[in-house]
């Protein structure tokens, strides 16, 4: 049985999925905690009415020079009291240093939204729409000390329509981020996921393509 710790900033939709498609498909694995650097976090009731435990560690409580460095320490901490065989980005907006990526190295997921490499960081959709895309995304990848980079588990493509602003594509996009995560987690916990050469495969066969 596998142990999954879930960190989230927000709303935490993609946790809501990846909890949901965990009891629904009878994963070996439990998620263990969910995780907040915000209080206000509205997915931590969501948890917690479901029979999960949750965590905050405030980022607003460091300061200094040295107060990522702190922070990124004490949330470690907090998530090895759970003993987590995967950690769970899902909307966690924190850049995280590379002593704490590296901990986690190989056992981290982040999903992003846009087609990486493409458009790494905030705003994706409105940039790809101000580049004339013709087709936007999210990825799923393991977590690296360089931000929103690290081998590709699963990318889900969405075509840009007319008349779409960056709320329409974003709808859309999540709506796949929701089919897509939970299976990219279910693979990890099943042990089908093998990263060779700096590529990921899927052992079994399920594509990973989600469209």
């Amino acid at each position: 049985m596998k142990s999954i710790v879930i960190l989230i900033s927000g709303r935490g939709s993609n946790m809501e999925a990846i909890v949901r498609a965990c009891a629904a498909e009878g994963w070996p694995a439990r998620i263990a905690a969910v995780i907040s650097n915000r209080p206000d976090a509205a997915g931590l009731a969501f948890a917690q009415s479901h029979g999960i435990a949750t965590a905050v560690v405030d980022h607003k409580a460091f300061s200094g020079e040295n107060r990522r460095e702190a922070f990124d320490a004490e949330l470690q901490r907090v998530i090895d009291g759970f003993a987590p065989d995967l950690l769970v980005l899902a909307g966690f907006m924190r850049i995280l240093t590379p002593g704490f990526t590296a901990h986690y190295a190989q056992r981290m997921l982040n999903i992003h939204p846009s087609l990486l490499p493409a458009f790494t960081g905030l705003h994706t959709h409105a940039r790809a729409l101000e580049m004339g895309c013709k087709f936007v995304g999210a990825t799923v990848h393991f977590v690296t000390a360089e931000l929103d980079h690290g081998a590709i588990v699963a990318q889900a493509v969405v075509p840009v329509q007319a008349g779409d602003d960056e709320a329409s594509l974003s709808a859309r996009v999540l709506a796949l981020e929701h089919r897509m995560y939970p299976a990219a987690v279910r693979w990890f916990v099943q042990g089908q996921l093998a990263i060779e050469g700096g590529l990921v495969r899927q052992t079994a066969g399920e594509n990973q393509a989600f469209s």
